[in-house]
Parts: C-alpha cells; sequence; structure tokens
C-alpha cells in the first residue's frame, strides 16, 4: 500500500492533465496552461522519483 501523499500526488498528476487539456481545447489562456502544465510535471517528477526510491 502506498503512502497518502503518494495518492495525493497522483491525483494532482490527473487534475492537471485534465486541466491542461481542457485550456488547451476550449480557452485561449496560455498562461494559466503553461501553470498547469508545470505543475503537473513537476508533481510527476516527484512521484515518479518517490516511487523508484522506495522498497516494495
Amino acid at each position: 500500500m502506498m503512502p497518502t501523499a503518494w495518492y495525493i500526488l497522483l491525483a494532482i498528476v490527473s487534475f492537471c492533465g485534465v486541466g491542461a487539456w481542457y485550456i488547451r481545447n476550449f480557452t485561449q489562456r496560455v498562461d494559466l496552461l503553461r501553470i498547469f502544465a508545470f505543475t503537473g510535471s513537476i508533481a510527476m517528477g516527484a512521484l515518479l522519483i518517490w516511487t523508484w526510491k522506495m522498497d516494495i
């Protein structure tokens, strides 16, 4: 079983992915798209590093 914070990071990655898709396809707000993409990328990197370092 993964820690609770791991699942929170996974939810942030999912939310940012859906948010970035929605913003790109239905709005013209490039600045907000960059924020979602940057946040999602950082969260995914943290999730990846955390998962690699786990002893499972």
